[in-house]
């Protein structure tokens, strides 16, 4: 039986897999139990080409706590308007082996609704 991290790490490794046959640019979340953290990675996987989390100072003022649904689309809409002014409109969303759900279901969606295709 597979441990809780090495059966996400495991499912991580092949979303991963997929998109670097691609080819195209990721975004890449991370959820800790404090925070969540969000990157624009380019297609090459050698350089972050936007970044946004939960940390930044501005959110913080925002939202207060950074392990909520709220901070997550807060961290959304960040990164959506910062991979927009990189010239950045169609992404391969990365969620890091974690379920589609909670917080990076809120990320995900705050940054379609403001114009990063996915």
């Amino acid at each position: 039986m597979l441990i809780k991290k090495d059966a996400r790490q495991r499912r991580a490794r092949k979303t991963r897999a997929r998109i670097a046959e691609k080819k195209s640019v990721r975004l890449a979340i991370n959820r800790t139990n404090m925070h969540i953290y969000a990157q624009v990675i380019s297609a090459e996987g050698n350089k972050v080409l936007a970044s946004a989390s939960s940390v930044e100072a501005d959110v913080r003022k925002a939202i207060g706590n950074g392990g909520n649904k709220a901070a997550a689309a807060v961290v959304g809409k960040r990164i959506a308007e910062k991979a927009k002014s990189a010239g950045i409109t169609s992404v391969a969303f990365d969620r890091s082996g974690n379920r589609y759900h909670g917080r990076v279901k809120a990320l995900a969606e705050a940054a379609r609704e403001h114009g990063l295709q996915f």
